[in-house]
């Protein structure tokens, strides 16, 4: 089991429904349950749980996997993380040379 953190100017709204657009693409996930402030996601690939907590002007994301960190899964949470904006007025997106998934 694996777990990430990140910390993201986007609110934890929009980092939920940015793991809702990427998961099920990039991975073949589908959303098991959900609240306000986490996730989770099930598909063949494995299990991932989000949580995103406000503090002040960042949201804490928290991403576990039931993988290992040289597993798929694991690599595709941490190019989500790494697509969230750090600072407020950064724009959040893939890293060079990846392609820009349409959605939040």
């Amino acid at each position: 089991m694996a777990g990430y953190r990140r910390k993201t100017a986007f609110p934890p709204k929009r980092v939920l429904e940015t793991a809702d657009v990427f998961l099920p693409d990039m991975v073949g996930l589908t959303r098991a349950n959900a609240s306000g402030h986490a996730a989770t996601y099930n598909g063949a690939e494995g299990t991932v749980t989000i949580s995103a907590h406000r503090h002040g002007p960042y949201t804490e994301v928290v991403a576990t996997t039931d993988r290992l960190r040289t597993s798929r899964l694991d690599y595709e949470v941490q190019r989500l993380l790494n697509r969230l904006p750090y600072e407020p007025g950064d724009e959040g997106g893939p890293g060079s040379g990846e392609p820009k998934l349409d959605g939040p």
